[in-house]
């Protein structure tokens, strides 16, 4: 990859990854639901590891430099 498409991606991933996994935070934290119509322990187990691979995917771009 070259460097700009790289760093672009990276930190739209990342500041992708990072957004929704402190929205996942606090809303459980408030005993909120996180989907509508879905059980709570079950959109944030699924929203978690969504985002967490987001933030994988933007350190493999980071490290693609």
């Amino acid at each position: 990859m070259e460097s700009g498409p790289a760093i672009f991606t990276g930190v739209v991933f990342a500041l992708f990854g990072g957004a929704l996994l402190l929205w996942t935070a606090v809303r459980v934290r408030r005993r909120e639901p996180v989907a509508l119509g879905v059980r709570t322990g079950t959109s944030a187990v699924v929203t978690t590891v969504t985002s967490l691979v987001a933030l994988a995917v933007a350190a493999w771009c980071f490290t693609r430099l």
